[in-house]
């Protein structure tokens, strides 16, 4: 197994860990699983994000008990393009430009598409909580991202992203 593979596997791990952290809110799937995707996006690259963000989101969800049902795979392949995004503006120096796309994008833009099954109110009613969670995911990945970007230099793992 490689050094990345076995990095984004740790992040993922952290990720599954985060979304025990719930916020107390009417959906129990709002969590801080982001913040290691964001780690493995901003150290790792695009796909490493996508993947730790989107199976993060499922496993928090699980955990969760899928309160929106089927819904959590399309919010899983949201997640995923937020964090391949985030890697994406993090890769060209937009460190914090990435993290203000992500926290629109993860706040206000995701929930939009939720009208369709669970109405405006709901739209309305979760954008709150996931501000807040979003905002302590970004503000946790920024804080530990530069200590991690050390860490995988140490274990030789490159990280040009970060």
């Amino acid at each position: 197994m490689n050094r990345r593979l076995a990095w984004t596997a740790v992040c993922l791990a952290l990720s599954a860990i985060g979304s025990f952290i719930k916020l107390p809110t009417f959906v129990g799937s709002i969590a801080l699983d982001s913040a290691p995707a964001l780690v493995a996006a901003g150290v790792l690259g695009p796909r490493a994000g996508a993947a730790v963000a989107g199976l993060g989101h499922l496993v928090s969800a699980l955990i969760g008990g899928f309160p929106l049902g089927p819904v959590h795979w399309f919010v899983a392949l949201e997640m995923a393009g937020l964090g391949a995004l985030f890697a994406v503006l993090h890769r060209r120096g937009w460190k914090i430009g990435s993290a203000v796309v992500f926290f629109i994008g993860n706040a206000f833009l995701a929930p939009l598409p939720l009208a369709v099954s669970f109405g405006w109110p709901f739209v309305f009613a979760v954008i709150p909580p996931l501000s807040a969670a979003a905002a302590v995911n970004v503000l946790i990945a920024l804080a530990v991202m530069p200590v991690v970007v050390r860490l995988a230099a140490k274990a030789g793992v490159e990280a040009p992203h970060a």
